[in-house]
């Protein structure tokens, strides 16, 4: 017996330039650099910095923008078009306005056949969307996410990278109303959820301590346990 498994289109490669304003304010500048010096300090190379400071400046706008690129080009010594050329190799790195809430949902192989195309349909008729666009209260972003190594909780959602496992339509519905109408919410595992920017700032390193005191779930070591069973886990 054969079954036909129907999966969504592929994820969109993300394609807009990079724009917006083209030059931070001098306070903007001067709150930044103070950052970016504590940043920088950390690398034997400073150029090694440019990562975390394109999240630094993400969190300024929600956005890689103009500005955004000139400011870590300015503190690295390197040109517009190099640090661009590294901001559109990394989906982390938004190019259009986000909103408070990156929704994210792998359509990857195995998420998908466990229901992760069912969501994200569910999710764009909830909030008028396609991936990629943001509601108008400008609380939401949707998108479809690459693989994130979840694959034993499939079908998986994130929202600003933290983990929400084992989700459906309607669990997923459920989750969005309440970020749109302001109420806490909870990652399955993780830390806890924080806005897109105040999550940039945490991934360029001047965020506030973000303590994680999840550990693996019984999915997660369901190998590790079949593995010692077969006396094949590698411990001797």
């Amino acid at each position: 017996m054969s079954i036909d498994l129907v999966l969504g289109p592929r994820p969109d490669e993300p394609g807009p330039p990079i724009g917006g304003h083209d030059a931070y304010p001098a306070d903007v500048v001067e709150r930044l650099a103070a950052d970016a010096a504590v940043i920088v300090g950390r690398y034997p190379q400073p150029r090694s910095a440019l990562l975390p400071l394109l999240h630094l400046v993400q969190s300024e706008d929600g956005y890689l923008t103009k500005a955004g690129i000139r400011f870590c080009a300015t503190r690295l010594g390197l040109t517009d078009a190099e640090v661009t050329a590294v901001a559109t190799f990394y989906s982390m790195y938004r190019r259009t306005p986000t909103g408070q809430y990156l929704v994210g949902v792998c359509t990857n192989t195995l998420c998908a056949i466990m229901g992760g195309d069912a969501i994200i349909e569910a999710l764009e008729t909830e909030l008028a969307l396609h991936p990629g666009q943001t509601t108008t209260d400008g609380r939401i972003t949707l998108e479809h996410i690459e693989c994130n190594a979840a694959c034993d909780y499939a079908p998986v959602m994130m929202v600003n990278w933290e983990f929400f496992d084992n989700q459906t339509p309607s669990s997923a519905r459920e989750l969005v109303q309440s970020l749109r109408n302001g109420q806490a919410v909870t990652p399955t595992r993780g830390a806890p959820l924080c806005t897109f920017r105040q999550t940039a700032r945490t991934l360029a390193g001047v965020g506030p301590d973000v303590t994680d005191t999840s550990l693996p779930g019984d999915a997660t070591l369901a190998g590790l346990r079949a593995a010692r069973a077969l006396g094949e886990d590698g411990e001797r």
